[in-house]
C-alpha cells in the first residue's frame, strides 16, 4: 500500500514539474529586438537600437554567446549588431546585471554581424 502511494505522489510531481513547464511558452509573449550587444568576463549589455535603452543579457539560447565567440575577437566587449527574441524582465537587486533596470532574456539569436546598421544604431 505504501510502496502504491509512494509511485502516486512521485506520478503527480512529474505531471506538476511538466505542466507548469509546458504552460510557460504559451503565456509569455517574446518580442524581436534589435541593438548592439557587448560580451564579456563582466557584462553582458544589449542597447535597443529602436530607443537606445540599455539591458543586461541573459542567453537562454545558449546561441548568442556562442556565435559572438566564434566571431574571434582579439578583446572582449566588442560591440555588434544581433536581432534577438526575447522578453524583457526587471532586474535583480543584487549580483551581476542589478546595475540595470532591466535584463533582456533571449529565447532565440535570429541575426548576429559585426557590421552594425548606422541608420538604424547611432
Amino acid at each position: 500500500m505504501q510502496g502504491k502511494l509512494i509511485r502516486y505522489l512521485m506520478l503527480m510531481v512529474i505531471m506538476g514539474v511538466y505542466s507548469c513547464h509546458g504552460n510557460s511558452d504559451k503565456t509569455t509573449h517574446y518580442a524581436v529586438f534589435k541593438g548592439v550587444y557587448s560580451f564579456g568576463p563582466e557584462v553582458k549589455s544589449f542597447k535597443d537600437c529602436d530607443n537606445g535603452q540599455e539591458f543586461w543579457v541573459t542567453d537562454n539560447s545558449e546561441q548568442l554567446e556562442l556565435k559572438y565567440s566564434q566571431l574571434n575577437f582579439e578583446k572582449p566587449y566588442e560591440p555588434v549588431y544581433v536581432e534577438v527574441e526575447g522578453i524583457k524582465v526587471h532586474s535583480g537587486k543584487d549580483g551581476l546585471g542589478s546595475e540595470y533596470d532591466s535584463t533582456l532574456v533571449v529565447k532565440k539569436l535570429i541575426k548576429i554581424t559585426k557590421e552594425i546598421p548606422q541608420d538604424m544604431c547611432n
